[in-house]
């Protein structure tokens, strides 16, 4: 089962997350809180693996909750709940930590598949939303650049070519295939650059590269 807490400040949607979800097999609505401020709490009572975050809340919006989480150990996963695609918090909170966004108007369907996805450790994101949203950084500045630039220097040829396949937004079998690895090996690759760059998902190896070039 995968443990989910759902976080929003207003209850409607919180009850309409846990209704759609409710009926899964595989998804357990471990808890809910009305905000940010209340996550910390939240997450160490309930210990999910997937937190379902709104990125705008009165008083601690998602972003800030996210960041909050990600030194914690064994962190859950962050999905922020937006209602347009285009809210400037998106990368803040991709930057934060979060695996990635949905509108709240996703079908049921695919906010499971989303879940799931980043249970998995597979991009939730497809490539073309991840190439738009990497456009949206364009105005990193040269201390930026530098300093992702240092951060990558770390790792090994063969981990800088994921990583950089992992900027595309590649999935693991299609990384696999591009570089002629197994995905068990891309999946080894892809643990060891979170580890040695500090960074707790793909999106973040994805944002980090875009911001070296």
């Amino acid at each position: 089962m995968i443990r989910v807490l759902l976080v929003d400040d207003e209850w409607l949607v919180r009850a309409g997350l846990a209704t759609m979800l409710s009926g899964t097999p595989d998804i357990d609505i471990v808890g809910e809180a009305a905000d940010g401020s209340a996550v910390p709490d939240a997450v160490a009572r309930t210990r999910p693996d997937v937190v379902l975050m709104d990125i705008r809340m009165p008083h601690v919006d998602g972003v800030t909750a996210t960041a909050a989480m990600r030194g914690a150990p064994d962190a859950p996963s962050v999905i922020v709940l937006t209602t347009f695609d285009t809210d400037d918090l998106i990368l803040g909170a991709l930057r934060a930590g979060a695996s990635g966004f949905l509108l709240k108007d996703t079908p049921p369907q695919q906010i499971h598949e989303a879940i799931q996805k980043v249970v998995a450790g597979e991009p939730m994101l497809s490539a073309s939303v991840t190439r738009r949203l990497i456009n949206r950084a364009l105005e990193g500045t040269g201390t930026q650049r530098d300093r992702a630039r240092d951060q990558l220097d770390a790792l090994t040829p063969s981990e800088l070519r994921v990583a950089g396949a992992i900027g595309t937004g590649a999935s693991n079998a299609d990384i696999a295939r591009d570089l002629h690895m197994s995905v068990a090996t891309v999946k080894t690759y892809t643990s060891r650059i979170l580890t040695k760059l500090d960074l707790t998902n793909r999106v973040q190896i994805a944002l980090l590269v875009h911001d070296a070039r």
